[in-house]
């Protein structure tokens, strides 16, 4: 053969190849991979000896702990985002706080100027005021009996009181005690419609010179008033241990605002009250008192009570219990009775009086309540259920009151 011939057929002749790759058959695909996956995972669990419900509900609980898990770290890196937020704020607040503090020093002058500084005529007004604060004054004298140990003092008169009345006057009296005891006290008489009242009256207290340095005496000025509480004017004080007691002492002294002073306790009461219409009887029972203040040096008494029937200020009758002694809590349950017609039972009142029995001197009154048409609050309401249940005895706890504060609403009359 020609050798140009033989070399274009062995470059024309085909060469033999390596069989190509079917990718389709020989690389699994994604699917296939999952899907074996699948079925691998299927194979494993059916073989545990687990229930598929306990399964379930395993995979469940393990999800909702990793939620959980991721919820906590979130919050936790939040909650310092915020709390260095609010510090750098404290921070700022506290230089603004500093700020405002320089700025006050600096507008004190213009808050709080000098009294120099001040308008002539607003010091006019200040003054004026000052003025209207004045409650007048009292004139007093101190006289000491060294021989029979007693202390005299004399109310002479009061000037310049307050007006405390409707008309632009007053009606004062003075009450006179001594500190810390006030075991005595003393009134002088009422005078009516005055500012410039003339009392001379005298008062005596039994206390030996030894116990008498420890004492004060006070004045107290009161405006009466017949309906209501009286008012307090002002008092006048002496430290007895300031006096000189070898003379008579004799002077005025400005009155000053009276101390409030808390109402002392007096003890309560107990009794019963029975009206039978048709016979005209009234019946007061005095069942039992309790924390009765203390009138002995031993810081005990010797109580006993008096009954009044009484109409317009007048004492038409008195009763009165037997005396018990050394106690702050007597018993009694003793009966009382007073003949009180149908027509006159809505005009009649009942006063009941505590008193320390007093062997060598006068018996002192503990304090008092009353009962009837003209009362007010829990007295009224025991005599209105009296009245509203005849023949039947209605009991009640009363508070005792003072002696002089029940005197003026009844309008006590000596004869």
């Amino acid at each position: 053969m020609n050798p140009a011939r033989r070399s274009a057929v062995l470059i024309s002749k085909p060469t033999t190849l390596a069989p190509e790759v079917n990718n389709a058959t020989s690389v699994p695909s994604k699917h296939n991979i999952f899907s074996d996956m699948k079925n691998k995972f299927v194979n494993t669990l059916s073989k545990l000896p687990i229930p598929g419900w306990a399964l379930a509900t395993i995979l469940i609980v393990v999800g909702l702990l990793l939620v959980c898990c991721c919820f906590c770290i979130c919050k936790k890196c939040c909650g310092k985002k915020r709390k260095g937020k609010k510090a750098k704020d404290k921070i700022k607040a506290q230089i603004h706080l500093k700020e405002v503090k320089d700025l006050g020093k600096s507008y004190i002058d213009k808050v709080q100027p000098d009294v120099e500084d001040l308008d002539p005529s607003l010091l006019g007004d200040i003054k004026e005021e000052k003025l209207q604060e004045k409650l007048g004054k009292l004139q007093y004298s101190l006289d000491y009996d060294f021989q029979n140990g007693q202390l005299v003092v004399g109310i002479l008169q009061a000037a310049d009181l307050p007006a405390l009345d409707m008309g632009g006057t007053s009606d004062p009296y003075v009450k006179v005690f001594l500190l810390p005891d006030k075991k005595k006290r003393y009134e002088t008489k009422v005078h009516r419609k005055t500012l410039n009242p003339i009392f001379n009256e005298s008062f005596t207290f039994k206390v030996p010179y030894a116990e008498l340095g420890g004492k004060t005496l006070v004045m107290s000025v009161f405006d009466f008033d017949r309906f209501s509480k009286h008012d307090a004017i002002g008092e006048a004080r002496v430290h007895m241990n300031t006096v000189d007691l070898a003379r008579v002492i004799e002077e005025w002294q400005d009155l000053q605002s009276a101390e409030k002073e808390e109402q002392e306790k007096l003890g309560d009461i107990c009794f019963s009250l029975r009206y039978v219409p048709t016979a005209g009887k009234l019946t007061v029972i005095v069942l039992e008192a309790k924390n009765l203040k203390k009138m002995d040096v031993g810081g005990l008494s010797d109580p006993y009570v008096k009954i009044h029937l009484m109409q317009n200020g007048k004492r038409l009758k008195k009763k009165k219990t037997t005396i018990k002694k050394n106690t702050l809590n007597p018993y009694y349950n003793e009966s009382f009775s007073f003949e009180v017609p149908f027509e006159q039972i809505q005009k009649v009142q009942v006063m009941l009086t505590v008193l320390d029995y007093d062997k060598l001197g006068k018996n002192e009154a503990i304090g008092k309540v009353f009962v009837g048409c003209n009362s007010t609050g829990t007295e009224l309401r025991h005599w209105s259920d009296m009245l509203a249940n005849p023949r039947r005895p209605i009991a009640q706890w009363h508070t005792l009151q003072p002696e002089e504060e029940v005197d003026a609403i009844v309008g006590m009359k000596t004869s």
